[in-house]
């Protein structure tokens, strides 16, 4: 497996005062280090390092995300009133209630 195709990112945390080396698709491991590079280079050898343990006994891989296929539809369970809400907001500003929820998981706010 590939181990590049994973989705990586590298955050700053105030409490280590390091850069911490983070993979989406495996959430329990993480890798400190001073320099933010090094902190990308060390999640990704600590995920090598992962992959090739559970390939030897013969445990299931996470399959990258980016390789995942999505269809572009989730269904949502809100309670009534929210739902009246956005309903009464999609039909005031013309779009459909899809639209507005689209937008608004777009701009990261609900």
């Amino acid at each position: 497996m590939n181990v590049k195709q994973y989705a990586y990112r590298v955050i700053w945390s105030e409490e280590d005062q390091e850069f911490v080396g983070l993979c989406a698709e495996f959430p329990s491991l993480s890798w400190l280090d001073e320099e933010q590079d090094k902190a990308l280079q060390g999640i990704v050898s600590l995920v090598k390092d992962t992959v090739a343990d559970m390939e030897a006994n013969g445990e299931n891989v996470p399959e990258p995300f980016s390789l995942q296929k999505y269809s572009g539809k989730f269904m949502v369970r809100t309670t009534p009133e929210l739902h009246r809400q956005l309903a009464m907001q999609a039909a005031e500003t013309g779009v459909s209630l899809n639209r507005l929820i689209n937008s608004r998981l777009s701009e990261g706010r609900a």
